[in-house]
């Protein structure tokens, strides 16, 4: 395998959005997920140019678009330690359901898509 420089506090591969409302984005990620802001630099006082969100040993990299980089939406798949609970505090804020907590195979399972156009399907194991 290649020996790879890999700065601490970063994984080999984490999902970079380009979204509308950046600071928006942000917002629901603390309430509905816990995240806490790593970095964040302004385009100018409203827009981030780029910005890095931790959610425990994960990170994932957002920017608000612009015209030369359109909206790239994810689809993200998390895990949590209460489903149901997550999955009200998403559609409080803003998401839509695209499934309902379900037992599976896996776990609790519910889907739903975030005002920012992610997917994101929620799993408690």
């Amino acid at each position: 395998m290649e020996e790879l420089n890999i700065p601490e506090g970063y994984q080999r591969i984490m999902p970079y959005l380009i979204v509308n409302g950046a600071a928006d984005f942000f917002a629901f990620m603390q309430t509905v997920f816990g995240a806490t802001e790593k970095m964040k630099v302004m385009r100018d006082h409203k827009l981030y140019m780029h910005a890095e969100l931790q959610l425990g040993f994960s990170t994932i990299m957002f920017t608000d678009a612009t015209e030369e980089y359109p909206v790239q939406n994810a689809g993200l798949f998390i895990y949590v330690a209460d489903c149901e609970a997550t999955y009200q505090k998403s559609l409080a804020n803003g998401a839509i359901s695209i499934m309902p907590p379900t037992k599976q195979d896996y776990g609790l399972g519910a889907g739903i898509k975030d005002a920012f156009g992610n997917t994101w399907w929620i799993t408690q194991a």
